[in-house]
């Protein structure tokens, strides 16, 4: 009698647990964000756990088009927070996002790089007549920044120029950090990214005339089971404390 006692004893707690377990689960968001997001993510993360201390959040940061790629390929992701819309429209054409869903977030600006003891002095307009001999980009291919960072170049007539002294990262990260390994004598990436760095001196700023708007949105993917929490985070951050935090790092909030 004590040993059938002793076995439904742990059955039940086995049963308590595993319940706990799952609920718990059921509650934690994953979302994928650009890695320029990395830095002002860990402050969003504790400001929204103060809000809602039972919902938890796993992050993936990369490039938003290798993002993109996994979540079309049925990564279990829940929430897309990309660094351009291309990528966010790609899933809606494809059926992976409800248009609906998603929101125009942050706004940010495109810089010219170097090391911090570089004594280069250059501009977006001059790189042509340099003696470069590497410049990182982020791949025009995928990456958001090397999207941007390709339009400004065929808007000052650079890309012939420069194609040879070009090397591609996988991200804007990647960028950043083979500027400040001296792996490339400068590179172009996002104005937050290289606020920062203590590595890299900023030498120009884009005009935005040369570019598309640099706008980050952010989108639910459909047939998430976490939809309502999902929602809770989206709208989080379009919150003044939200807001607040991305301002503290560079970003403009959207308007």
């Amino acid at each position: 009698m004590k040993k059938i006692l002793h076995v439904l004893v742990i059955s039940l707690l086995v049963f308590l647990v595993s319940g706990c377990s799952q609920k718990s689960l059921s509650r934690e968001l994953t979302i994928s964000a650009a890695a320029s997001l990395t830095d002002c993510m860990a402050d969003i993360q504790e400001a929204f756990k103060g809000q809602y201390p039972d919902i938890a959040l796993k992050f993936n940061f990369g490039s938003s088009g290798a993002l993109k790629e996994q979540i079309a390929q049925g990564a279990p992701v829940d929430v897309f927070f990309s660094a351009g819309k291309a990528q966010v429209q790609t899933l809606i054409e494809s059926g992976l996002v409800e248009e609906e869903s998603t929101k125009e977030v942050l706004r940010n600006k495109l810089v010219l790089i170097t090391g911090k003891d570089d004594s280069k002095s250059l501009s977006f307009k001059t790189l042509g007549e340099t003696d470069l001999e590497k410049l990182a980009v982020g791949d025009f291919g995928s990456v958001p920044v090397g999207q941007y960072t390709e339009e400004v170049f065929k808007a000052l007539g650079l890309t012939d120029q420069l194609k040879d002294n070009l090397v591609y990262a996988k991200d804007v990260r990647e960028v950043l950090f083979w500027v400040e390994t001296g792996n490339a004598e400068a590179g172009i990436v996002y104005e937050t990214d290289a606020k920062v760095s203590q590595k890299v001196i900023i030498c120009d700023s884009a005009d935005e005339s040369w570019h598309d708007p640099i706008i980050y949105p952010v989108a639910l993917i459909k047939g998430s089971p976490r939809l309502e929490e999902a929602k809770l985070f989206t709208a989080f951050l379009t919150s003044k404390e939200a807001q607040d935090i991305f301002r503290a790092y560079g970003f403009t909030p959207q308007e």
